[in-house]
């Protein structure tokens, strides 16, 4: 596979999000598009109330002007653009619905779930299609498993919505998904080369130069947030990724990060609701190391470090390097 292809690829995007962003910054400031932050978080934070929010649309465009140039056209080309656009559009209007309508939680619960739900349907159908295989490989070994489309479909649509909402999680602070998601795609880049499926490779490397690009505006201080629009893109893009790649289970591990981060607000609530009390801090686990005394730029950081050698050692169970 031409690493080169992949390195224009990432370079374009990069570009595209560096030149869209600050045309992007000023018209969400007139627009008022700013972000609303809870009282209950970490102080530190207040002072982030009124940055704009919703730049997201910079990533998915960067991502869908170099996807769509460099990518070949085939069945995975349609499943990875439908489930980053798709979770992506969800994102959207939940961002759009928030600050112009002044609704703190966007959409509710059941609108998100049957957008998510329809997404994934479609790609199961697309796949479904193209004949994709319904084996479960498990990581660093020899061994898989199959128990048919019945089983298979049903488990990927459960595993786009945890993909999604878990990368949700994971966007708490400046820099903090753009650099851990930026990480993630590195390595399904590899992992994909290795599947030799070009048309995931080439998604891999476009989101990495769009959240790369990104990160120059959002790295702290932040002078904008990506919002819903862009976490639910990042997170549709990375689990089509796995589901392309065959590589379904390999993502707890070079998606470690936001495993983590899922089971953090897992276990809080389970806890909450059990023992009447709580065993982080705060929720997501991030914010808990915040409230511990971290400064914000030492919490993403050890994040950041945490999914390099998590991405390592996912690739080294998928025998890439």
């Amino acid at each position: 596979m031409d690493y080169q292809l992949l390195l224009l690829t990432i370079g374009v995007s990069f570009i595209l999000a560096v030149i869209a962003a600050p045309l992007l910054i000023p018209l969400l400031r007139r627009m008022k598009f700013g972000q609303q932050v809870r009282d209950d978080g970490p102080q530190s934070h207040l002072k982030k109330a009124g940055t704009p929010t919703m730049g997201g649309v910079v990533i998915i465009l960067a991502f869908t002007l170099s996807f769509l140039k460099f990518s070949v056209i085939n069945t995975d080309f349609y499943v990875l653009l439908v489930a980053t656009l798709g979770f992506g559009l969800i994102g959207f209007l939940d961002d759009y619905i928030k600050i112009v309508f002044k609704r703190s939680l966007g959409l509710t619960a059941r609108q998100k779930l049957i957008g998510q739900l329809l997404f994934s349907a479609i790609m199961c159908v697309l796949l479904i299609q193209n004949g994709h295989s319904t084996a479960i490989h498990v990581p660093g070994t020899s061994w898989s498993f199959d128990w048919g489309g019945w089983f298979y479909y049903p488990f990927i649509v459960v595993m786009m919505l945890a993909i999604s909402n878990a990368v949700n999680f994971t966007d708490g602070l400046d820099g903090l998904l753009s650099g851990v998601s930026a990480i993630a795609f590195a390595a399904f880049a590899l992992v994909a080369m290795q599947a030799t499926s070009l048309s995931a490779a080439v998604c891999a490397a476009a989101m990495i130069g769009a959240v790369l690009g990104f990160l120059v505006f959002n790295a702290h201080p932040a002078k904008v947030f990506m919002g819903d629009t862009g976490s639910l893109g990042i997170g549709g893009a990375i689990g089509a990724i796995a589901i392309v790649t065959k590589s379904e289970l390999l993502f707890l591990v070079i998606g470690g990060v936001f495993v983590i981060e899922m089971l953090s607000v897992v276990l809080q609530v389970a806890s909450f609701k059990t023992r009447g009390k709580r065993i982080f801090k705060m929720s997501p686990i991030h914010h808990h190391f915040e409230l511990s005394g971290w400064t914000e730029w030492r919490v993403v950081i050890t994040f950041w470090a945490v999914g390099i050698v998590l991405a390592g050692i996912g690739l080294y169970l998928n025998k890439g390097l």
